[in-house]
């Protein structure tokens, strides 16, 4: 029952004015939903704070109506809160009739829940619960207008409550259509249109396996948001990858959050296809999305796969000047800190989502040890993120030597890394650098062989023993022409 507060009592019972009447038509279960990836935070947060402007989705549901010979209205209801009036579509398959007109009745304020009941059959309470009036319901709003069974209409503008038969209480927007009927009776309709406050994004979980080489239990799902202000039930949904352009933007309203995860076998994994240029994933079976929630169904089966991990020190980028870079104080960069980095290969099209990674303590016990982003992945494409500061590694980087000779148009420079380990294992620590005072330079000399030489960068693998240092020293020389000449 919904309950609300009026100050003043109106009845003014008088015969409806309309063409033939209002109809109510009834949401039906087994709607397909398309929902479009959205990264938008404040779909899947665990509150309800604010407004909601994120999450795109296209709905076909199918609407039994029931229709009466000729022109006449009927009010389709329980419709998202947020929804983009213009897109809005019905159909009718077997041609029993056509849509003259339609309005979006939306739903706002103390009367949003009760504008999902226009259409259907309600009682109007009082402060005692005497009844007001009773019939169906056609408009909400600053009172509700009631139609009984005789076409006399009640508009009441001062109530406690509200109740309806069923065990739902549609929410949302209502359609109003005026219709040209070719017979009375049922007749099928199907509804499109598309609405924000739905939305999905891949969440990825790896588990580390115990053992000197990158291994992990892999997991991935798909993380769906439905603050779309009414309850999908039994929907067949399909998840597309990729970014399309929306040129409008819609705002939902803000619901608490309930948390729900679907289960599903290993053989019950989505239809994977290619959409336009996009990709497009296809439940297998039919799922519930309450309002407010967050659901989880898996994308691909659990796996083991290979990994790699990199404990990483990087000096500058890989910006490239107009001109030679004459002045000593360049790339002064001494660093500490070395980043811990995981890398894997997608054994398939990894949509974009996050990935967390777990690795078990000493009891075994799964621990949170970073979590980063990946991007839209193509299958055989590296994906690669950052898990966080190496605590027991440190690296100190000083330079050398440094002389440049303008007539002779060349500059050497040399630079000595060291890095520290004050762990209880070795570990492999890449150092990366980037030679970028000119775009022609040399390896003039290195203790290491690099383990990866490109136009802008310098990789080297150190070996850094337990409670140990290693050390790391390379030169480089810079030449440029006359007319790279800095004035």
């Amino acid at each position: 029952m919904f309950s609300a507060h009026r100050t003043i009592l109106g009845l003014a019972i008088a015969g409806f004015v309309g063409v033939s009447g209002i109809s109510p038509a009834h949401a039906a279960d087994g709607s397909e939903l398309t929902l479009y990836r959205s990264d938008d935070a404040s779909l899947y947060a665990s509150s309800g704070d604010g407004n909601i402007d994120g999450g795109y989705a296209v709905v076909r549901e199918q609407r039994a109506l029931m229709l009466t010979a000729g022109t006449h209205d009927v009010v389709i209801g329980d419709l998202p809160t947020s929804l983009d009036a213009e897109a809005l579509a019905l159909g009718f398959p077997g041609g029993d009739a056509k849509v003259l007109s339609q309005r979006l009745l939306l739903a706002q304020g103390q009367s949003a829940a009760l504008t999902g009941l226009t259409g259907h059959t309600v009682e109007v309470l009082g402060s005692s619960g005497q009844p007001l009036a009773s019939g169906t319901l056609l408009r909400a709003g600053d009172g509700l207008l009631i139609r009984d069974s005789a076409g006399n209409t009640t508009l009441v503008t001062s109530y406690a409550g509200v109740r309806t038969t069923g065990t739902d209480f549609p929410s949302g927007s209502s359609l109003s259509l005026r219709i040209d009927a070719s017979r009375s009776g049922s007749a099928n309709a199907v509804l499109s249109y598309p609405t924000s406050g739905l939305g999905w994004r891949a969440a990825y979980v790896a588990i580390l396996q115990p053992g000197n080489t990158c291994r992990m239990q892999f997991e991935s799902h798909a993380s769906i948001a439905n603050r779309s202000g009414r309850d999908w039930k039994d929907s067949k949904l399909t998840l597309i990858a990729g970014e399309p352009n929306f040129a409008k933007a819609s705002a939902p309203r803000p619901m608490m959050m309930k948390a729900a995860r679907v289960m599903a076998s290993a053989e019950a994994m989505p239809e994977q296809s290619t959409l336009a240029d996009y990709r497009s994933y296809t439940l297998p079976g039919a799922i519930d999305l309450p309002d407010g929630s967050v659901s989880q169904v898996p994308l691909y089966a659990t796996r083991t796969m290979d990994c790699e991990r990199t404990a990483l020190f990087e000096s500058g980028n890989s910006y490239q000047p107009p001109q030679p870079v004459l002045n000593e104080d360049l790339n002064q960069d001494s660093g500490n800190a070395i980043i811990s980095t995981l890398k894997l290969r997608a054994f398939d099209s990894l949509p974009a989502g996050y990935l967390r990674v777990l690795t078990a303590d000493k009891n075994g016990t799964p621990q949170f040890i970073g979590e980063g982003r990946i991007n839209d992945t193509p299958k055989g494409s590296d994906a690669s993120i950052t898990l966080g500061t190496a605590f027991d590694l440190r690296a100190e980087r000083t330079r050398t030597h440094f002389s440049v000779d303008k007539a002779g148009r060349t500059l050497d420079e040399a630079f000595r890394i060291v890095v520290s380990n004050a762990g209880d294992s070795p570990r492999t620590v890449t150092v990366r650098e980037h030679p970028n005072r000119w775009r022609q330079w040399t390896l003039a000399s290195s203790s290491i062989k690099p383990s990866q030489q490109t136009t802008d960068t310098l990789e080297f693998k150190l070996e850094v023993p337990a409670n140990g240092k290693a050390t790391l020293d390379y030169a480089v020389h810079y030449s440029w022409t006359a007319n790279d000449q800095p004035q």
